[in-house]
């Protein structure tokens, strides 16, 4: 009898960096789900949405959506700019960005790429946390926002 696939072999993502944190959440036992909402973050004159943000994950059991970024620094700070939209615009989500930084250190740590392949990309940095700072999650009172359920 062959055992179910675990949930990472289920999805078909857009990047492998994606599938690698599935697997890594998967090992764990975390439950996630792939890019569950997108939010409207502009809507043109007509009301029509024009600028949008899919965040990659979702951590039902810590009520945080993760996005992660180990691309150029261009698609950061496009991407840090909608991480900072959404939580203007809906204060109650928390959302994480996870740098490439980050996401080489899970690699090695738990042992998904040998160390030896990434250490000139890795240098010093602090561990990865979950949690996310208050302050980052506050937007100003009384902002309000638009979203739209993803299909």
């Amino acid at each position: 009898m062959s055992e179910a696939p675990l949930p990472h072999e289920l999805v078909r993502f857009a990047h492998n960096s994606e599938r690698q944190f599935a697997k890594l959440l998967d090992f764990y036992g975390i439950e996630w789900t792939y890019e569950p909402r997108t939010f409207t973050l502009e809507r043109d004159r007509d009301g029509s949405p024009v600028q949008a943000f899919s965040p990659d994950f979702y951590l039902p059991a810590y009520d945080l959506y993760i996005e992660i970024t180990t691309l150029n620094q261009k698609l950061v700070t496009k991407k840090n700019r909608k991480a900072r939209r959404l939580r203007e615009l809906h204060p109650e989500i928390r959302i994480k960005v996870l740098y490439q930084r980050d996401y080489l250190h899970l690699l090695v740590k738990y042992g998904l790429e040998p160390p030896s392949q990434l250490s000139e990309q890795l240098g010093e940095g602090a561990p990865l946390r979950f949690d996310v700072d208050a302050a980052a999650t506050r937007a100003a009172p009384g902002s309000a926002g638009a979203e739209a359920e993803s299909a």
